[in-house]
């Protein structure tokens, strides 16, 4: 993993994101500090997971989602295949 500071991935954008698709991610530092990291995503799918790993509003509906299994609230995997199916 390669690690460069934000000022020098500004001035040779192009050059980090032919990096980042071969090399994999790059960590952006601001005064010695990681602030962000560069990612290619192999596909849509990965993009996806990528935006939704970073969702707060996906991560609360996933908190809460526990919340209901944890208190009894879920239902079985049978019972949930079953209604997909309808």
């Amino acid at each position: 993993m390669k690690i460069a500071p934000v000022a020098e991935i500004k001035s040779k954008l192009s050059f980090y994101l032919g990096q980042c698709a071969t090399e994999g991610p790059i960590v952006i530092t601001k005064n010695g500090k990681a602030v962000a990291m560069l990612l290619c995503p192999t596909d849509d799918e990965d993009f996806e997971r990528l935006l939704l790993s970073r969702s707060p509003r996906f991560q609360t509906i996933l908190k809460d989602s526990r919340e209901s299994i944890y208190s009894g609230k879920g239902i079985s995997s049978k019972n949930f295949w079953k209604q997909v199916k309808q």
